[in-house]
């Protein structure tokens, strides 16, 4: 199977799950509504990394407590506005075609211009 250059390959092809509101939120959570775009930061996919969020913190003895993650939580989500302006693919997709387009018309009207006056 080929792969298109912008579907990454696996794991990161999976889709990103939304992560329920919780009393106790964890890091896990804050990961979730990074990789579905909640922040506006990045487009709605799974990121896998090395380690996850908070194991650095956790393994130095401070783990996060829950009130600052779901600080984190509620600050770092973005406005409907902002992620609607992270999606790539949304709106937008006439872009790249009319580039294309308007590039080949200039130089169809500059070869045009350089016959007639030959």
């Amino acid at each position: 199977m080929t792969l298109r250059s912008e579907t990454p390959p696996p794991p990161a092809d999976l889709a990103a799950g939304a992560a329920p509101d919780s009393a106790q939120p964890t890091t896990a959570q804050l990961k979730a509504d990074i990789d579905r775009g909640r922040t506006g930061d990045k487009v709605a996919h799974y990121d896998p990394g090395l380690s996850q969020l908070g194991t650095d913190d956790e393994a130095a003895g401070n783990p996060n407590a829950p009130d600052r993650i779901r600080l984190a939580r509620e600050t770092e989500a973005a406005s409907p506005r902002v992620r609607a302006a992270a999606d790539p693919h949304g709106s937008r997709s006439w872009i790249l075609p009319a580039f294309f387009g308007f590039i080949v018309a200039v130089g169809v009207v500059v070869g045009l211009a350089l016959w007639l006056l030959r």
